[in-house]
């Protein structure tokens, strides 16, 4: 567990930024999945999903399409500890990805490969870079295709690609129309002045 944190707490300093350290643990053992809306030096959504006991992690620069066949560019970034779920404040100036932090949205995913939920079959499909699940958040459901397309300099460039099913619709757009987070219903300039006035906060 710690291995797969390296980079993450190498990136951080904890006595600065008030992101969980990663160090506490979590009593989660179900297939969560969080996108928390992050106004950094671009503004993006960073996909997340508990796989092996971390949240594996996409920086996503439009955040998920509920159309049909939509695809969205997905940048993977450092495995994150399942604390940062409900992490939702200012990360301080110089710190690493400096900036706003909202719980977008959350709940549970399962697996839509044959192999189930299985943590192990779900790493396989990763690294395999292919992945079929289905979301049962607040404000995004039904089943999304995870697909890797290239690694290079800048990491791995995936593809995030809602499926046809009952849930797709291309008339919703809640990037736009559902701003606001999930947990505090405050929005991110909110959520900015609260962590002007009360130093970094989770």
């Amino acid at each position: 567990m710690s291995q797969k944190l390296a980079s993450y707490k190498r990136k951080r300093d904890f006595r600065k930024t008030g992101e969980p350290s990663g160090n506490g643990g979590s009593a989660r053992t179900t297939p969560i999945f969080v996108i928390q809306k992050h106004d950094a030096s671009t503004l993006h959504y960073d996909f997340r999903l508990n796989i092996g006991g971390v949240l594996k992690s996409w920086a996503v620069p439009k955040g998920l399409s509920t159309a049909a066949g939509e695809k969205r560019l997905a940048i993977r970034t450092e495995d994150h500890p399942l604390e940062y779920a409900d992490f939702e404040g200012v990360i301080p100036e110089g710190q690493h990805g400096a900036g706003t932090v909202m719980v977008w949205d959350r709940g549970d995913f399962s697996s839509l490969e044959e192999d189930g939920d299985d943590s192990g079959a779900l790493e396989k499909h990763l690294e395999a870079g292919k992945l079929k699940i289905n979301l049962a958040g607040e404000k995004l459901q039904g089943g999304y295709s995870l697909v890797r397309m290239e690694t290079g300099e800048s990491g791995e460039h995936w593809l995030i690609i809602k499926m046809d099913d009952d849930q797709a619709d291309a008339r919703r757009n809640p990037v736009s129309t559902e701003p606001d987070s999930v947990i505090s219903g405050r929005s991110l300039k909110e959520i900015a002045r609260d962590g002007r006035g009360d130093g970094p906060c989770r």
